[in-house]
């Protein structure tokens, strides 16, 4: 067994593990969890879920992660990657179709890793991940811009595209809310200004802190910024097991089979790059196909309890390295802190200002748009690949993921063909 394939880091490392580093994973996952209890609800509401969701993700998926994954520091939860994703399935599907195509992603994941398919992932195109990744990025930003101005819908306006949502801001303008500006405002100051004075505190729990003080104790405040509250229910104790009114009949599986594929792919490329990243921190080398069994098992028991699809999450992983996390213990306390307060924290939740968690998706949309790499592959990369690049980003802004990634390969293989027959015509 010592060797096994799919042997998890938790494992491992138990015969060695001494009590000094018991108390360095105890403050890094209890800080973790700071730092992912705003993101996990902001995350959510991007995903179109409610507030809670994010939390129960990030409970579930990220303690089944640590147990059972391939890196000794990956923090697993909900992630900027997925929301539009997430926010198309519901829209389309409901809740219900994004339970079966995520249970059906856990599979997948859980073959690739059992079939040792872990390294394959090196061989998709960077121009690809950056195309995709900074494509999300736009969506989440443009999707923020509603309540962060304080725009309200007209009756039956429920936009689910990116353009879509485009064309209700600019139809909604007239209904902007200074009020509600102001204070994402505020949180959008605190987030970027904070850490340039004070790291040890998470800045966005300080955004939301102050954003919910300001709404609660300024007056000119009390009109024109709605909270999570008076737009979410606010459920109290443990999350309720969620299987039972899923369908599994054929047609439902043919149906969630495309929305599966893309879930278990970014679930794969997100995790393993993250585990890279961390690989980097910690002086450590991680076990791929562990890592993708462990993302599928997270997965299928994050939906189960009324979560959302899960995975690595880049962020909150190097934030753990950082702060002395060297095992999968400390995702463990991660996830258990996240427990603690859903049981006893969570009704606060409702006093959250919705232009805080604007803010704070602005900023993990910035932080995630590898803006610097597009710009650079745009300089360096051939036709070819500056084609996929803009391309496969273009298209995850104006149509989806899943029509992104697909053109993209496609474009990829068909372009290394040609370059091959370049090749070879040469040759001969």
């Amino acid at each position: 067994m010592k060797n096994f394939y799919l042997m998890p880091k938790f494992f491992t490392i138990l015969k060695t593990y001494k009590k000094d580093q018991l108390v360095k994973d105890l403050i890094a996952g209890v800080i973790v969890a700071i730092i992912a209890l705003p993101l996990s609800i902001a995350l959510a509401l991007a995903s179109g879920v409610e507030p809670a969701a994010g939390v129960y993700t990030a409970i579930t998926a990220g303690f089944a992660v640590s147990l059972l994954g391939g890196s000794r520091v990956q923090i697993a939860g909900p992630t900027a990657a997925f929301a539009s994703i997430v926010a198309g399935v519901v829209a389309t599907r409901g809740m219900e179709g994004l339970i079966l195509a995520t249970l059906m992603a856990g599979i997948i994941l859980v073959l690739l890793g059992v079939l040792k398919l872990g390294g394959l992932i090196r061989f998709i195109p960077a121009t690809i991940t950056v195309g995709f990744t900074s494509g999300i990025a736009v969506t989440i930003l443009l999707g923020q811009i509603k309540d962060f101005l304080g725009l309200t819908y007209g009756a039956g306006v429920k936009p689910v595209e990116t353009i879509e949502k485009m064309e209700a801001n600019i139809a909604s303008l007239s209904t902007f809310s200074w009020q509600a500006f102001l204070v994402g405002a505020l949180s959008l100051a605190i987030l970027i200004l904070y850490p340039r004075f004070e790291k040890r505190i998470p800045p966005s729990l300080i955004a939301v802190v102050v954003g919910a003080l300001a709404v609660k104790f300024i007056p000119a405040l009390d009109v024109g910024v709605f909270t999570i509250g008076e737009l979410y229910e606010i459920p109290t104790g443990l999350p309720a097991f969620t299987l039972g009114s899923v369908s599994f009949h054929m047609d439902s599986i043919l149906a969630a089979l495309p929305d599966a594929v893309t879930i278990a792919v970014l679930a794969a490329i997100e995790s393993l790059l993250s585990c890279v990243v961390a690989d980097t921190m910690v002086n450590s080398k991680h076990n791929p196909n562990a890592e993708l069994v462990a993302q599928g098992v997270g997965n299928m028991f994050s939906v189960m309890f009324g979560g959302i699809p899960a995975t690595g999450a880049i962020a909150r992983t190097a934030a753990n390295a950082k702060n002395g996390g060297r095992t999968p213990v400390a995702g463990m306390v991660h996830a258990l802190v996240l427990l603690l307060v859903l049981v006893f924290l969570m009704p606060l939740a409702k006093l959250i200002p919705m232009p805080t968690i604007a803010a704070i998706l602005f900023m993990v949309a910035y932080n995630m748009s590898e803006w610097k790499k597009f710009v650079l592959m745009c300089k360096t990369e051939k036709w070819t690949g500056i084609t996929v690049l803009v391309l496969t980003f273009l298209l995850t802004v104006i149509k989806d993921l899943v029509v992104a990634i697909a053109v993209g390969l496609v474009l990829s293989f068909l372009f290394y063909l040609a370059e091959k027959i370049k090749v070879k015509k040469k040759a001969n």
